[in-house]
C-alpha cells in the first residue's frame, strides 16, 4: 500500500525528481537573440545556444540537416540573390539601352 502524497506508481516509497522538482525555477536562463531572434541567447554564457552569436560563424552541424534547412538561403527575402539570374543571363551588362523594336523589324 502508498502512503498518501506519495507518487502514484507501484512500489514507490518516495517523492518524485519530476513535476514537484519543477516548481522553484522561475528564473529565466535564456533570452532573445538579436541575430537569430530565438529564445536561445543565454544570458550568462552571453552567447546563443542557435545561430551561435556573437561568433562570425552561424551554428549549424550535419547531424542537424532539418535545422540546416530551415535557415539556410532561399527561406528569407533574397533582396540581392533574387535577380541574380536574371542579370546572370544578360551577362551581367550595365549602363547600356536596349535598342526600340520598331528599328529591329525594319532591318
Amino acid at each position: 500500500p502508498l502512503r498518501p502524497g506519495t507518487h502514484n506508481q507501484p512500489g514507490s516509497r518516495e517523492m518524485t525528481k519530476g513535476t514537484q522538482s519543477f516548481g522553484p525555477r522561475q528564473n529565466k536562463t535564456h533570452g532573445l537573440c538579436v541575430r537569430c531572434g530565438r529564445r536561445s541567447w543565454h544570458i550568462q554564457g552571453k552567447k546563443c545556444a542557435s545561430c551561435g552569436y556573437p561568433a562570425a560563424k552561424m551554428r549549424n552541424f550535419n547531424w542537424g540537416s532539418k535545422a540546416k534547412r530551415r535557415r539556410t538561403t532561399g527561406t528569407g527575402r533574397m533582396k540581392y540573390l533574387a535577380d541574380i539570374p536574371r542579370r546572370a543571363k544578360n551577362f551581367f551588362r550595365a549602363g547600356t539601352q536596349a535598342k526600340p523594336v520598331a528599328a529591329k523589324a525594319a532591318k
